[in-house]
């Protein structure tokens, strides 16, 4: 199960079937769940923890310190949910005190090759970033939410659940649940349709974040005069609240 040529510091915690390749170094304060694989050249470095069943392939980088200049050293954390796929070349950096002095990374997600994140951000669920997107410190990302190649995004800013960027796109500003997004500088395009569609909802849900795109986008209203129209319709419908809760919850400004 793991390779003799392997580095294991005496205090990292591995459960009994865990896999781990040849020339892997693997530090002190880090543990890894059953049913997880370590291929080759891989460096963990802790205080990290990492879930069940995840595979991280080669030359990737997790839990390293960040290169944030206010940190000091400090023993800030990583922690790594379930069911996740780290490809090649992937970076993730732990936390530091200044924020929530942690990174986390959800369960189920799928970080394509040379994608990287930075320190204090978080993943939710279901997630997928393509080959070379990247990550700042301090962003949020919302369940279900793909993030096509290169994708660029700015420090502290939020991506909503099941939102999609198109290839290349720049974001520096927030992007509320369920839109579109590409461009550099990014720009608001849709509704996420197609991705919708997939994850099984329903036609008049669809209809109705249709509707309250057009509401925010297409009507020259400030964001309040749009969520006050909108505010009444989240009786019908607990996917548009998700929509107005990335609203309110928006710190930067959202996409336009």
């Amino acid at each position: 199960m793991i390779d003799s040529s392997a580095i294991i510091h005496p205090s990292a915690k591995l459960a009994a079937d865990v896999q781990v390749g040849p020339w892997t170094v693997i530090g002190p304060d880090v543990e890894i769940g059953e049913g997880s694989v370590i291929a080759s050249h891989v460096v963990l470095k802790g205080p990290t923890t990492i879930g069940k069943h995840n595979r991280i392939y080669q030359f990737s980088s997790v839990g390293e310190d960040t290169p944030d200049l206010k940190y000091k050293g400090e023993p800030t954390r990583l922690v790594i949910g379930d069911n996740n796929v780290i490809r090649e070349g992937v970076t993730i950096h732990r936390g530091t005190v200044q924020d929530r002095g942690e990174t986390t990374i959800g369960d189920h997600n799928l970080l394509m090759a040379y994608v990287h994140v930075g320190h204090d951000s978080v993943i939710g669920n279901h997630c997928i970033l393509v080959n070379n997107a990247a990550l700042a410190g301090h962003v949020h990302i919302g369940d279900w939410a793909i993030l096509s190649g290169f994708t660029l995004v700015h420090q502290f800013c939020k991506i909503g659940a099941h939102s999609f960027s198109g290839m290349g796109s720049a974001i520096g500003k927030d992007v509320p649940a369920y839109v579109m997004v590409n461009g550099s500088p990014a720009e608001a395009k849709n509704i996420n349709v197609e991705g919708l569609r997939r994850r099984g909802f329903t036609k008049d849900d669809i209809n109705l974040l249709t509707k309250a795109y057009k509401t925010i986008y297409r009507r020259g209203l400030t964001l309040d005069e749009a969520l006050t129209e909108l505010n009444p319709l989240a009786a019908e419908s607990p996917a548009l609240q998700v929509l107005i809760d990335s609203l309110n919850s928006s710190t930067r400004g959202i996409v336009r």
